[in-house]
């Protein structure tokens, strides 16, 4: 069976026939598309992130888009926009906290204000992960006294950051499971971010007890984590045991 489009009621000859409301909608949405891409300079976009596969990514709303119009008409909806205004919020409240000075005696006031650093993500750093084991304790069995020997296995991670900016150091916290939104929670594992600027922060999956190195305490060589940062060769190594 087929359609004739030509005869349609409202249809002028040689026109094709009436456009019903999805090629309609189809056509409005290809010139919104030509015009955003004609006056919109993705380049500067800061939540844009083009993946490996040849998709998009909006690094606000988390969600993946197979070209670019479709990322520029996600921008224009109501979840992206409503996520900006968010991030507005947020940033616009923290400008204020962070706004003191002090005056003789020390003490915060609201005159001084605190400049917020602000960089281009370049991508994410090079990294390798490497198994080791590691003996805790005494070596004699205990015999002195002291604790026996224990022998504990983990992870090595070591981070490339040839790019990092001047005078900024590598940060890296253990993150629990139900504080992430990429993955379905797992009591059993834990996340440890690294994040270095102007690079993406980097997220590594390890099992849940391994030893809490958010505090900043000083670890010695025994220790079941340490971290070290090498300023000449921007060399950042981080080192996780558990038993």
């Amino acid at each position: 069976m087929t359609l004739d489009h030509q005869n349609r009621v409202g249809s002028k000859f040689g026109g094709g026939g009436i456009y019903g409301e999805a090629e309609s909608n189809a056509d409005r949405r290809e010139r919104l598309r030509k015009l955003a891409l004609e006056t919109i300079d993705l380049s500067k976009d800061p939540y844009i992130l083009r993946t490996h596969l040849g998709t998009i990514e909006c690094k606000l709303c988390l969600t993946l888009h197979p070209n670019e119009g479709s990322y520029l008409a996600h921008t224009q909806g109501k979840k992206h926009q409503t996520n900006l205004a968010r991030r507005a919020a947020k940033e616009s409240k923290e400008n204020e906290l962070s706004m003191s000075t002090t005056n003789s005696n020390g003490v915060p006031g609201p005159d001084t204000i605190t400049p917020k650093k602000h960089f281009v993500k370049i991508g994410r750093p090079g990294y390798k992960v490497t198994k080791v084991k590691q003996v805790i304790g005494s070596s004699d069995g205990g015999a002195d006294g002291n604790e026996p020997a224990t022998t504990k296995v983990g992870l090595l991670f070591h981070v490339h950051l040839p790019q990092i900016k001047d005078n900024e150091k590598p940060r890296r916290r253990l993150m629990s499971a139900f504080e992430q939104r990429r993955e379905m929670p797992n009591a059993a594992y834990q996340y440890l971010l690294i994040a270095a600027e102007p690079y993406e922060t980097i997220a590594f999956r390890v099992p849940s007890g391994t030893v809490n190195i958010n505090q900043q305490d000083q670890l010695g060589d025994d220790a079941v984590g340490w971290d070290f940062w090498d300023v000449d060769a921007k060399n950042y190594s981080v080192q996780l045991l558990w038993d």
